[in-house]
């Protein structure tokens, strides 16, 4: 049976100093993103998600998007060297959590940089966006870790937003969406459904045809409602104001062995 773990990390006090790269900064309420992300956790475990919630990093602003701290494909765990200097503590605390529930951790090695949110699995295959944050060596090294391991690592560009992730994600039939405007290079993946909002392109999978998805969204959800999948939404506006969005706040293991 496939395993369905969520990990996760709390806001830490520095969360209204996240980064942002291509958005204008606006005021974060830090009180407002907490209760968000406790909505956003409770949704998790009220799908049958079990959630480990990583150790505090609180020196670092942006650590509650732990997405970006690893890539995790069957049970090996890739910690990231993000392309952003100031994010790469992140990582120690994500490291000894997955060693815990008993991930084989590997790492991104310098000149190599990567962020867990320019990758997307759909199967076997998994889509590297190579941008700000993900260089080529940075994609090389996930080709090296996971083809071993029977993925197909594509290389894909990523200019227009910040991460791939943040331009497309995956419906559980392997379809991609995205919003249109802000995906470099629709043709690079098989199937392509354009959705009418950018929040609209974030999904998460939580088992059968139940998407955990943005509340900012509902002309999407109207879409993903006629294809006869189940949207789950949840408020996350002020991780939004960070360039956050539902796949970012937390890293889902599916392939753990028991």
């Amino acid at each position: 049976m496939p395993s369905r773990k969520a990990l996760i990390r709390r806001p830490g006090p520095r969360l209204t100093e996240g980064l942002v790269t291509h958005l204008e900064r606006t005021p974060v309420d830090a009180g407002l993103a907490l209760a968000q992300w406790e909505s956003y956790t409770h949704a998790l475990r009220a799908h049958g998600w079990e959630t480990t919630e990583a150790a505090p990093a609180d020196d670092c602003p942006d650590a509650v998007f732990v997405e970006d701290t690893v890539v995790v494909f069957r049970d090996v765990a890739l910690i990231a060297r993000s392309g952003a200097e100031s994010r790469r503590p992140e990582t120690a605390a994500v490291e000894e959590a997955l060693s815990a529930l008993g991930c084989s951790v590997e790492r991104v090695r310098e000149p190599g940089t990567l962020d867990g949110g320019d990758v997307l699995k759909v199967g076997d295959t998994v889509y590297v966006g190579q941008g700000g944050r993900t260089n080529e060596a940075g994609v090389r090294q996930v080709r090296a870790a996971f083809e071993p391991l029977g993925a197909r690592v594509v290389a894909v560009p990523v200019s227009k937003v910040l991460h791939l992730k943040s331009a497309v994600t995956a419906l559980p039939d392997g379809t991609v969406i995205g919003h249109t405007p802000l995906v470099d290079d629709p043709s690079l993946f098989p199937r392509f459904l354009a959705v009418p909002e950018e929040a609209g392109s974030h999904v998460v999978l939580l088992g059968g045809r139940k998407l955990l998805m943005a509340a900012s969204a509902p002309r999407s959800a109207e879409l993903f409602a006629d294809l006869g999948l189940e949207p789950v939404p949840v408020d996350i506006s002020e991780f939004e104001k960070l360039e956050g969005c539902v796949t970012c706040l937390s890293v889902r293991l599916r392939d753990l062995r028991a």
